[in-house]
């Protein structure tokens, strides 16, 4: 696994919402879950699952990308200005060149980690490698989940199962698939050895 330093997620969630003066209690109910789970989320005692961490950064208004920002910004200004200036500085480009043992990571719940591939500042786009233990799923819970964007996906290994609408496809080594993030779906490894592919979510992944 990656050997870059894995940024507090929690405490950004926390952050984030502290600056919009939201209660731990309300974002709770307006994402669905219980306000124990939060508190654990943001402690770091727990981590979220796929459908969970894009319910709060949809709700607090801030992008899955900007939970990968390691920089002690966040806590000096808003979310939004620390994004901009983000954005905006060259030396926070991750690449041209990515090393395999550099990357940025983020490990969900339900068996689910996210390893950052690059980013071009000012781009919204999502380039990441992910990875589907046996076992894994996007949803802790089974339920289908929706945000904005465009999903593209690559499985280089194992297979996964998504479940897109009121269809299931199964992925295997070498199959892509396309299609609007708003759709609801879902993923999961019904296999015995770890799922892994490339995956590019574009357009307004906040």
């Amino acid at each position: 696994m990656s050997s870059a330093v894995v940024p507090p997620v929690g405490a950004r969630i926390r952050q984030a919402r502290l600056e919009r003066g939201t209660s731990l209690r309300a974002l709770a109910r307006e994402i669905g879950v219980s306000a124990s789970l939060v508190s654990q989320i943001e402690t770091g005692k727990s981590q979220p699952s796929v459908s969970t961490l894009y319910a709060i950064t949809t709700t607090l208004g801030i992008s899955v990308e900007s939970l990968f920002d390691a920089r002690e910004t966040v806590r000096e200004a808003g979310v939004p200005q620390a994004l901009a200036a983000f954005a905006g500085d060259p030396g926070r480009r991750i690449g041209p060149l990515v090393g395999s043992g550099g990357r940025e990571t983020l490990e969900l719940d339900s068996g689910v980690v996210w390893e950052r591939l690059g980013r071009v500042p000012g781009a919204e786009a999502d380039f990441l490698l992910v990875t589907y233990r046996p076992g894994g799923s996007s949803s802790g819970s089974g339920n289908l989940m929706r945000h904005a964007g465009t999903e593209y996906g690559y499985l280089t290994s194992g297979e996964l199962v998504l479940t897109l609408g009121f269809e299931e496809y199964t992925l295997r080594a070498g199959d892509s698939v396309c299609f609007e993030s708003t759709t609801p779906h879902r993923y999961r490894n019904d296999g015995e050895v770890p799922a892994v592919g490339v995956w590019f979510v574009s357009g307004d992944v906040q």
